[in-house]
């Protein structure tokens, strides 16, 4: 009776083996639909970090990046799906194993080859000088270096006292800009740009940084101050600069910023008021009587009274001093007694 049902049922041989098929076809996705679920649940409850970093990730990268990635992604596994067919016929569990190696492998080569293609500066080639590299702070934040900066000099030897440490890097469009500047007719802004070419070959020989030149670019951009913020925002480093503009920019992108006219003026010495020393008046001042010097350091000394005696050197004491954007001032006036100082 049995036979006599099977013979209905499976007229034929042929017919009996596909059946088999499918039931081994269907278990098999029950299988792995059970495992795909727990690993799933698994990875949910304790990968969640993770997802959520890889999607910052992904969401920083330039959109066309994004697209030209996915694009190499489907053209990998098109590729790959034809691949597999090859060995499609040979034992089942090797050609399961050999099908996830080859969609991996195609799918993968596909996402890099389409994400350089679409956006090539996302891996550029870079110059690096290393020195001792067991001095240098691998964990430090990396500082891109802007066109004023440079010229300014002051960062070099900042970066030779070794408070600052760690991977300086000088983008190729301000290498470009500084040519720019140093092949200029006039001679002022030529010495400008030719000192600037000079303090990039001195900060190759400091021992406490590294120093990188990258060709990395934003074609769409034109002006380098955005470039510079762009750069720097990838790379998640900060901005060293001298430019106040530039520094109120990268402030309200929070982007951080390591302006040297605040450290230069976080390190000079208070000026307490009753304070006394001597200065000579170079010029008048703003407001009616005043006139003005300068310390040794730059600081900007405001004098009350001061316009009767430009070109001379007083004994001067300190009311009052105002931090602004451009620097410090002190505000003094001539002191009664110019034997003191």
């Amino acid at each position: 009776m049995q036979s006599t049902d099977l013979a209905v049922l499976f007229p034929s041989l042929a017919q009996l083996k596909g059946f088999l098929r499918l039931v081994v076809y269907g278990f098999n996705t029950i299988v792995f639909a059970i495992i795909f679920y727990i690993l799933f649940t698994f990875l949910w409850k304790h990968g969640s970090k993770t997802i959520k970093n890889l999607a910052e990730v992904i969401g920083e990268k330039p959109p066309l990046q994004i697209i030209g990635g996915s694009v190499g992604l489907i053209v990998g596994l098109i590729a790959a799906f034809f691949v597999s067919n090859i060995y499609s016929n040979i034992n089942s569990a090797l050609s399961v194993l050999l099908s996830v190696i080859t969609y991996t492998f195609f799918g993968t080569l596909g996402l890099i080859v389409g994400s350089r293609l679409a956006y090539p500066s996302e891996f550029p080639p870079i110059d690096l000088k290393r020195k001792t590299p067991n001095k240098i702070n691998k964990g430090a934040m990396p500082k891109v270096l802007d066109t004023s900066a440079i010229i300014d000099g002051r960062i070099v030897e900042i970066a030779k006292t070794g408070f600052i440490e760690g991977d300086f890097i000088v983008p190729a469009f301000v290498l470009k800009e500084l040519r720019h500047i140093a092949d200029s007719s006039d001679d002022l802004t030529r010495a400008k740009g030719r000192r600037g070419l000079d303090y990039i070959n001195e900060m190759k020989e400091i021992s406490f940084i590294t120093l990188n030149i990258t060709d990395r670019d934003f074609k769409e951009v034109d002006e380098v101050d955005v470039k510079l913020l762009h750069l720097a925002t990838e790379l998640k480093g900060a901005v060293i600069t001298t430019d106040y503009n530039l520094n109120k920019i990268a402030l309200l992108q929070r982007i951080p910023v390591l302006n040297v006219n605040d450290l230069s003026n976080a390190v000079k010495p208070n000026a307490l008021p009753g304070e006394s020393f001597l200065i000579e008046v170079i010029k008048e001042g703003k407001e009616s009587e005043q006139g003005v010097g300068y310390l040794h350091d730059g600081t900007m000394v405001v004098i009350d009274q001061g316009k009767h005696y430009l070109g001379q050197q007083r004994v001067v004491e300190v009311t009052s001093s105002l931090q602004t954007p451009a620097g410090r001032m002190i505000f003094a006036k001539i002191k009664e007694d110019q034997n003191e100082a």
